[in-house]
This record gives C-alpha cells, structure tokens and sequence, in this order.
C-alpha cells in the first residue's frame, strides 16, 4: 500500500501544483523521463534533421561552415534550452513559452507580450509540423525513385502523401493518446540504434571518402553571395537542425513529474541532437561524392543519394532511409501532439477566436480533441502551399524556424526585463541556476536568437529572383496581421494572461 501511495505522490503534487497556477488538471498524465526524451528527440533529432537541409550547407560555405556552425550553433543553443528549462521547472503549464512571459514579463509589458509570444509560438509548431510531414513524403516517394527511375516524382504526390502521414499521426493522437509513452519509449531505442547502424554502414561501406581537407578547409560557395553571406545562410541549416526543443514544456500537463522530469527532458534532448547531429554530419561530409549530382538526385533527397553512393546497393539505401522515415513519422505524431496542447492551452486563456471550443478536452480520451483537429487542418493547409509553387513551401519551412525562435527570444526577453525591473529577480522552480549564471545564459541565448531570427529571412541565393526569394518576411507580417485582428475581436476584451502571472503576483515573487 505504501509503495502505491509512493508511486502517485509525484502525480499529486504536479496536479496541486498545476492548481496553485490557476489551472484544473484535465489531461491524463502518463509521460515519464524516458518517456519524454524519445517524444521531444524525435523532435530535436538534429542528425534526421540535417538529412533533409543538408544540400543547403554544402553549397552555402560546404563541410568547414557546415561543421564549425553546427558546433558553434549546439552551444548557443545550449544557452537557450537551459534557461527554458529554469522557466519550465518553475511554471510546468501546456502553454510553455507564452505562458512564462506572462509570468516574468514586467506588469505593464506582459498581457501584449504573451500574446505576441503565443502567436510566434504556434504559427512555429504547425508550421514545423507542415515541414516534417514533408520531408517525411519526400523520404517515401524518395525510395519508390530509387528502386523504380522511370518514376518520377510530382509535387501533388508528395502534397498527398504528407497528407496521409498527418491524418495517420492526428487518428493517433484522438484515438490511441495512451500510446503516446510506449511510442515515445520505442522511438528513442530506434532512433538511437538507427543512428548507429547508419553511421556503421556508411563508415564500412563507403570506398571513396573525402580527404580532411575537403571536409575541414575547403570553402565551396555555389549561392552568388559573397563568403560572409554564403557561410551565414550555411550556418542556418544547423539552426533548423537544432529546434523545437520547448516540447517537453507544452506536454507538462501529461508528465508525471513535470516539474523535475520535464527541465530534464528539454536540456537532454538539445545534448543527444547535438551529440548525434555534429557525428552524422561529420559522417556525410566524408560520404559525400559529387556535390552537383547529390544536389540534383531524381530522388529529392540528397541524403539518399549518398547512401546509395556509399553501399552501391538500393536494398541498403532503403533501408537506412527507412529507419530514417520511420523517426520521422513519430516525429509527424509527436509535432501534431504537441502543436495541439499549444492551441489548447493557448485557447484555454482565451488567445485564439472560439476558444471555448478549442479548449474542451474529450471527457474519455482525456485529449483535445477540437485542438487536434485544428491544428491538423492548419498543417493540411500549409503543406497545400506545394501544390502551386515549392518557394512558398520553402518559406513555410523557414517560418516554423523563425516563429519558434522568435518565441523563445521574447521569453528570455521577458526573464532579464523581469530581473531588471525587480518584478521576478529569482527562480524557484526545482531546477534553477545561480542567478548570475541564468542571467548571463538568457543574455547570450537572446543574442544568439535575434542573430538567426533576422538572418533567416535573407534569401540563399543570388541574384535574387522570384523563385528564389525569401517570403519569410511578409509571411511573418501575414501572420502579425491574423495576431493584431484577433487581438482586436476578441484577445483584447478575452486574453488576461495565463494563471501562472496570477500566481506570481499573489506570491509577490
């Protein structure tokens, strides 16, 4: 009896927890440590990641960019994560990065700036959902390229497929949420073995590998900028690598001991994404063959085309492509998982129109099941864009980096103008730093944001044309648009900040 009332001891006192910051437990907490590991590195998993943006780097600086950037990039990285786990251990809500600007945020700055935050926060995590539908069709129709050459691959079927890898992880997610853990669990063991396996039978295989000097020295610059500009649009495809990692943050209200458990989680998944995604890419870079005939495979993955380059054999190139598309369609399930408990939460303090609707959680399936469906719509809907032109998808592709980047700086904004203006000088959560230290990583962590927030919306290459710009600007003012008009009908009147800026308040911390 007493191990029992051991065992959900944890369990109780996230929920009285959750209550102290203003919210009623209603999602079913099933998560453990391990749990949310595998869920958020299939997310972060920088190494399948890189797989899918890996051209971009070998013709934007080649290897030497691509290598040095991606360490520099972990590290800054690194100085993000930490501090969002302080904010996530102090204030385990769904709603993760808008919810802790309404809580550290000065008095007078908070309400409008959680509202923006929240905003960047989900056009970030359905539009990455979008892109990893994607790359996860691409990497389908990729194999049936290589195996078959005569077929060739159009845009409306990968528009499809992405299409039915989304619907699968949505009928997941509303009937089978009590997978989720198992699945999270299975995937960290695949994703970690795939990893190993791949990176084995390319080393083995491989006859032709490239001399250090290639991979270390060797400039290459096919974009028409000049070196600086080609070298910072290669670092960005190390920053696309290294994301989403507030996952754990938005599935808090699931994990068993969020507080502890889910700081964890977040700092765990950055350190296995850099670790596997700096060895992969090293990987590649000695693997790759001809860059011009990688660059332009039949298949539309390059990172396939070195497979097959490197063993000589299809059935082998399949086959690691295919332990790859399998992280990627837990990936697809796990992004539309956690962009659903962003708009419910969201929802839940009143930022999004027919909030009330959005926010009820199904009385059996303990899920929201409304919020999935929305965002499974938005998801739909983005990922339509390939239909008609694959530049306006490439923007979607930059715009899920630049909306989760965004959120994340207004957070480590809100955390140094809280200490500044002594409205919330300390973090108490069961994870904190020496104040100096969080201060001094939210520092380097905002810079480091705002460097690749604005450097994401220059075009890759030059001159500039109209299949080639970079609508990463104007789709972020679309957005600013929607966030201002339903700021207008109804956030201004509806949205008072989460409970959690409640709380603090009451508690004068």
């Amino acid at each position: 009896m007493s191990e029992k009332k051991e065992a959900f001891q944890p369990t109780v006192e996230e929920d009285v927890r959750l209550g102290n910051l203003g919210y009623e437990q209603e999602l079913k907490r099933t998560f453990g440590l391990l749990g949310m590991i595998g869920f958020s590195f299939s997310i972060v998993t920088s190494w399948t990641a890189l797989s899918g943006v890996f051209i971009v780097g070998v013709t934007s600086g080649g290897p030497p960019v691509m290598i040095y950037g991606f360490i520099g990039v972990s590290l800054l990285t690194l100085a993000v994560a930490i501090p969002m786990a302080e904010m996530c251990s102090m204030y385990p809500v769904a709603g993760g990065q808008y919810s802790w600007v309404a809580a550290l945020a000065p008095p007078k700055f908070a309400r409008g700036l959680s509202y923006i935050s929240g905003w960047f926060m989900l056009i970030g995590v359905l539009a990455m959902g979008a892109t990893n539908n994607s790359i996860a069709a691409n990497f389908i129709l990729g194999m049936a390229n290589l195996v078959f050459p005569e077929y060739s691959i159009q845009r409306w079927q990968t528009v499809l497929v992405a299409y039915l890898v989304a619907i699968i992880a949505a009928a997941v997610n509303i009937w089978g949420p009590h997978l989720l853990n198992r699945i999270a669990r299975f995937i960290l063991v695949w994703n970690v073995a795939s990893f190993l396996i791949t990176m084995v039978v390319l080393l083995a295989t491989n006859d032709h590998k490239q001399q250090p000097a290639f991979v270390f020295v060797e400039f290459q610059n096919f974009t028409g900028w000049g070196p600086a500009m080609a070298a910072i649009v290669g670092i960005l495809q190390s920053c696309f690598g290294m994301c989403c990692y507030d996952a754990p943050a938005h599935m808090t209200e699931e994990m068993k001991s969020a507080s502890t458990e889910a700081p964890k989680a977040i700092v765990l998944s950055v350190v296995l994404g850099a670790a596997t995604g700096f060895a992969f890419l090293l990987t590649l870079c000695f693997c790759i063959g001809d860059i011009t005939a990688t660059a332009n495979t039949p298949t539309g993955v390059p990172v396939l085309h070195i497979f097959y380059d490197s063993t000589g054999s299809k059935l082998a190139a399949c086959f690691l492509a295919g332990m790859i598309a399998v992280i990627v369609l837990v990936a697809g399930n796990n992004l539309l998982a956690e962009g659903s408990r962003a708009v419910y939460a969201f929802a839940r303090d009143h930022g999004l129109p027919f909030s009330e609707t959005l926010a009820k959680v199904h009385p059996t399936r303990h899920v929201p099941v409304n919020a999935i469906l929305l965002t499974l719509a938005v998801q739909l809907a983005l990922d339509a864009i390939d239909f008609g032109t694959t530049t306006g998808f490439e923007t979607v592709i930059a715009i899920a980096t630049e909306g989760f980047y965004l959120s994340y700086a207004i957070a480590l904004l809100s955390r140094l103008l809280g200490y500044a203006t002594g409205h919330a000088r300390t973090m108490t959560g069961p994870f904190a730093l020496p104040a100096w230290l969080s201060l001094t990583l939210n520092g380097l962590g905002l810079l480091f944001l705002l460097f690749a927030a604005i450097t994401f919306n220059f075009p890759s290459s030059w001159p500039i044309a109209t299949h080639s710009m970079n609508y990463t600007s104007a789709a972020i003012g679309v957005v600013a648009v929607i966030a201002l008009m339903t700021w207008g009908t109804t956030g201004r009147k509806h949205f008072t900040g989460p409970g959690v800026a409640v709380y603090l308040n009451r508690h004068g911390a």
